[in-house]
């Protein structure tokens, strides 16, 4: 099975920091592309959204995150990192995951340390399991991530830590550090409290790191520069395109409940969204072979 985990290796060592744009669906997957980035991370909080109409609390199942992912790697030319959750079970039910991503064309799934089912970093109610147990499903993703190697193909890794609100900051230091020292690819720790945080998990951690940033009213935003001046690798907007999707039906349907009905420059015009869904490039397509011949059926 080939990937883009390649692609994805090459842009961790590249100097700067890369944006991460969280995609729900192989359009909104696609115009992340088109609009020039060079990765996309399927978030699960937007795929429980706009899938099942179901918050992020560990609702959603393997089989329609995998289904899911399958269809936005397909669509893409780009990495795409796969949120894994905690792996959906023990660490057999890990391996199967980081395999399953593997074979959807994910470049990386993450693998977080939350007791299972999860639920979204920020939700009501978060917990994580301990250490041993934490460090073992990482272990088993890693595994997972060698067999797939051995077997000629390629899958990254990144260890999530959620232990920043239940357990403190020196806690999720240590997960931070542990995962690096087992190998993960990449690290990522939930919910730093502040810059200082942030520039200590960098200064900590010898791998590569991603902040996660969502728009909530207490939390001010940092720039990519910003986060790249603290030691980020890769900088991840979760839920941006998820809200602004949202947002425009609400205000559209909003509208059209009223009476009225959106114009002017909230609706693409009509020959760009003909091209947005492919149909150009369907017709360039079906140009190539020519009118078909129904004589001979």
């Amino acid at each position: 099975m080939s990937t883009h985990a390649p692609m994805l290796r090459a842009l961790l060592t590249r100097p700067g920091i890369a944006v991460v744009p969280s995609c729900f669906d192989a359009m909104s997957a696609r115009l992340i592309e088109r609009a020039g980035f060079d990765v996309a991370f399927m978030s699960g909080y937007a795929v429980s959204a706009t899938q099942l109409a179901l918050p992020d609390a560990g609702l959603i199942s393997y089989e329609e995150m995998v289904a899911q992912g399958r269809r936005i790697c397909d669509a893409v030319h780009i990495p795409v990192i796969g949120d894994a959750d905690t792996g959906f079970g023990n660490p057999v039910n890990v391996k199967r995951t980081v395999r399953g991503y593997h074979r959807a064309g994910f470049a990386c799934a993450m693998i977080e340390d939350q007791v299972y089912p999860k639920r979204c970093g920020y939700a009501h109610g978060l917990a994580v399991v301990d250490r041993a147990e934490a460090t073992t499903r990482l272990r088993a993703a890693l595994d997972a991530r060698a067999e797939i190697q051995a077997a000629g193909g390629d899958i990254l890794v990144i260890g999530r830590t959620d232990s920043r609100g239940p357990e403190g900051f020196e806690e999720a230091l240590w997960r931070a550090e542990a995962f690096a020292d087992l190998g993960a690819d990449i690290v990522y720790f939930e919910g730093p409290q502040s810059e200082a945080e942030m520039a200590e998990l960098n200064r900590r951690v010898a791998v590569p790191t991603m902040l996660a940033q969502v728009e909530k009213p207490d939390r001010a935003l940092l720039s990519p520069k910003q986060a790249e001046a603290l030691g980020y690798d890769l900088a991840l907007f979760g839920l941006t395109l998820l809200n602004a999707s949202l947002r425009a039906m609400h205000d559209t349907l909003a509208l059209m409940a009223a009476g009225s009905h959106p114009g002017g420059d909230r609706l693409m015009p009509f020959e760009q969204l003909y091209e947005t869904v492919g149909f150009d490039s369907y017709y360039a397509e079906e140009r190539r072979y020519g009118p078909v011949d129904d004589s001979s059926s």
